[in-house]
């Protein structure tokens, strides 16, 4: 079995623990920088080079693609699957979760909870979009931010329409949510792998912050999810045709709420507070679809020598 891990920094700890998990299984698992890749499309030929050389076909991908790469490194996981190599995160699915605006429309024609969100344009009336949102607090999001960067909460109507149309002024994309109160600054993330969650951890925010991302210090422990809650992630990471993903969910009085379905969700906040391999679950995933695949295949190459054999199309 031959994987590449789409990745630009193999030594992340996500990074290293696909290739471990892989090589483990005595596969040959390589880690590629997609941004150092180029591809070639002729009439019925298509190839990938790598630094130059042509890049042999793989059975899987495992894109792990930044938000700030993501038009580039879904055009490269295009291209395997247009080749008809596995990839545990579909090119069409990334680009879906991505924008936060098309991923909550997503998810609402699915009949998914969520906060309430309002987007408008920069012509729009701050005053307007502040009374369509349901008054202060609010929590404010630039379209294109990510790990809690570019989320602000604002606690009254006049700190709202300070800085909507300090924003606005510069063309901002932005969306404006209701502000869940009882969470208290915590949120829960389910790790979904092939229609299942594989394990589940609460995160909290540091000391005075809403934001329970990790990488704005906040605090993990493992989570053991209500029925409801697991039913919502599930609901989710279908909605979006992801295979592998991070659903975040923040706690209300109405139930679990959806804000992000991530397709390249970290492994080491959730291995550490759960002390699970999710890492091999992601491996199981590759397995046992390369193995369908290639048993179908299998059989159409049978059916195709039959064909010649007795002189027939197939």
């Amino acid at each position: 079995m031959l994987v590449y891990v789409l990745s630009r920094n193999e030594n992340l700890y996500s990074t290293k623990r696909l290739v471990e998990a892989g090589v483990q299984r005595g596969w040959r698992i390589e880690v590629i920088d997609f941004l150092k890749c180029s591809i070639e499309i002729m009439k019925g030929e298509l190839y990938i080079n790598y630094k130059g050389k042509s890049l042999p076909k793989p059975d899987a991908i495992i894109p792990r693609i930044g938000a700030s790469r993501t038009f580039y490194g879904t055009a490269i996981v295009r291209h395997f699957e247009v080749m008809d190599v596995f990839s545990t995160s579909g090119s069409l699915a990334i680009n879906r979760s991505r924008d936060k605006l098309r991923s909550l429309q997503v998810l609402s024609k699915r009949g998914v909870d969520m906060p309430k969100t309002v987007f408008a344009s920069n012509k729009s009336s701050a005053k307007d979009v502040i009374e369509l949102s349901g008054g202060a607090p609010l929590v404010l999001k630039i379209l294109e931010g990510t790990q809690g960067v570019g989320v602000v909460l604002v606690d009254s109507e006049k700190a709202a329409k300070s800085v909507l149309d300090a924003f606005y002024g510069m063309e901002v994309n932005l969306l404006v949510q209701e502000f869940i109160e009882e969470a208290g600054g915590a949120d829960i993330r389910a790790f979904v792998v092939d229609g299942e969650v594989v394990g589940a951890m609460k995160r909290q925010g540091a000391e005075g912050d809403f934001r329970s991302n990790l990488h704005q210090g906040g605090t993990a422990k493992i989570h053991k999810l209500t029925r409801k809650e697991k039913s919502t992630a599930l609901a989710a990471a279908k909605a979006m045709g992801l295979g592998v993903c991070g659903v975040d969910m923040i706690p209300s009085k109405r139930g679990p709420l959806v804000m992000e379905v991530n397709s390249s969700p970290g492994l080491e906040g959730i291995e550490k507070a759960t002390q699970l391999d999710i890492a091999s679950k992601v491996m199981d995933y590759i397995e046992k679809n390369v193995t369908t695949r290639n048993e179908n295949n299998e059989i159409v190459k049978k059916t195709t020598r039959k064909a010649k054999k007795d002189n027939i199309g197939v």
